[in-house]
């Protein structure tokens, strides 16, 4: 045991906490007026939900055992063998503070998924398509990366800190969700203005804050792989951040406060599974990279799709996730981190890139077969749809009975 460690793991673990939260202020900030209660609502239930379940079971399921490198077993259930003591995870810290790190991205993860259905998916459909969602999806993709004898992990494909298991998955579900919804009233006629910017600025600064402790704390220790993940995960940020608002000027004449408070989110979600496998000149590059490709890639979504990802969970974290695997395959060295068996293309290897492209398909093929289960499931049970008047008038009455301005007279 280490009590360096384990402080910093403890403080890596609050941080990662604070994202879900923050996440709420993102996306509220984003939507009208008339829904913002109930998209905070949704990221807030999910943060009981999702202690609740990965307590139970959702840790074992994810961490204990090995059954065809998909998933666990049940002899962590209720966090049975789970205490003090070190886990078969990391050496240096409790078993207690591996589990408690590894649910805050458990929690993350599937709030992610809010953004692309807000102001039409019922509460009382929504919560429970998580809880399965969870089940179906995140638990088996956590195992497959990070657990012991998980598929994707044995084939060589790395993630150090979720573009697989949390960005590509919650991101592809994302997108198919909003196809199977279909589009909000007035998508394609009306105006849908942001109702609170500094909403916006605020979830984005906690989102950047709690990242840090996303990246480094994936490191499982204070050292040098951990501080070389946080700097990786503060440039791309910055650089996306600096390329979306050129981005603005260029296309609109101007810069944006959601523009750059969208660029950053952005450059996090790239980096994320290359952070500790990367060298740090490469983070520029795959920052900076990030923002036009995800920038266009929503335009596309919205404007030839014509698929309703209301805030962009997919063009956000999809799209940035599958880049950021893709980067790691290209810019990663083994020398950083020997958990990658093989450096990465641009030094003249090959093995690596195949693994994470693999990755990426494999990730996008679970995120949506599982979200088709899911879906079938709960629709068994109740509309996954408001009513039309519901819509209208908002879901934060409709939904929950309460309203964030209680002098809005409901017209944006």
């Amino acid at each position: 045991m280490n009590s360096g460690d384990i402080g910093f793991m403890l403080i890596c673990t609050a941080f990662v906490f604070l994202m879900t939260p923050g996440l709420a202020f993102f996306y509220g900030g984003l939507v009208r007026r008339k829904n913002v209660v109930n998209t905070m609502m949704a990221c807030v239930s999910i943060m009981g939900l999702s202690v609740v379940m990965w307590c139970l079971f959702g840790y074992s399921l994810a961490f204990g055992g090995n059954h065809f490198g998909v998933i666990g077993d049940f002899r962590f259930l209720g966090l049975n063998g789970v205490g003090m003591e070190a886990g078969p995870y990391a050496d240096t810290i409790p078993h207690f503070v591996f589990a408690a790190f590894q649910m805050m991205f458990a929690m993350i993860t599937p709030a992610l998924i809010t953004g692309a259905v807000v102001g039409r998916m019922r509460f009382k459909a929504l919560f429970p398509f998580i809880a399965l969602w969870s089940l179906i999806v995140y638990y088996p993709m956590a195992h497959m990366v990070w657990g012991e004898g998980g598929f994707l992990a044995e084939i060589g494909s790395v993630d150090f800190a979720g573009g697989n298991v949390v960005h590509i998955s919650s991101g592809a579900s994302a997108l198919l969700l909003a196809f199977i919804l279909g589009k909000r009233k007035g998508f394609e006629s009306s105006s849908y203005r942001i109702h609170n910017i500094p909403f916006v600025v605020l979830g984005a600064s906690l989102l950047w804050f709690g990242w840090f402790g996303f990246n480094a704390g994936s490191a499982l220790a204070a050292d040098g792989l951990a501080a070389h993940a946080f700097m990786t995960s503060a440039i791309s940020a910055a650089t996306a951040l600096v390329v979306w608002m050129l981005i603005d000027v260029i296309k609109e004449g101007k810069p944006t406060l959601v523009g750059a408070s969208t660029g950053l989110v952005v450059g996090l979600v790239a980096i994320t599974p290359g952070a500790g496998f990367v060298p740090i000149w490469s983070s520029f590059i795959i920052g900076g990279l990030v923002s036009p490709i995800c920038y266009f890639t929503m335009s596309f979504i919205k404007g030839k799709l014509k698929i309703d990802d209301s805030l962009d969970a997919f063009g956000c974290h999809g799209i940035g996730g599958i880049w950021g695997g893709i980067a790691t395959g290209i810019f990663a060295q083994s020398s950083i981190n020997d958990v990658a068996r093989w450096d990465g293309l641009i030094f003249g290897d090959y093995q690596l890139f195949v693994a994470q492209i693999i990755g990426v398909v494999v990730s996008i093929v679970v995120a949506l077969a599982g979200t088709i289960i899911c879906v079938g499931i709960v629709k068994l049970f109740t509309h996954l749809r408001v009513e039309d008047k519901a819509e209208k008038i908002g879901l934060d009455i409709s939904e929950h009975g309460e309203n964030a301005y209680p002098s809005f007279n409901g017209w944006d």
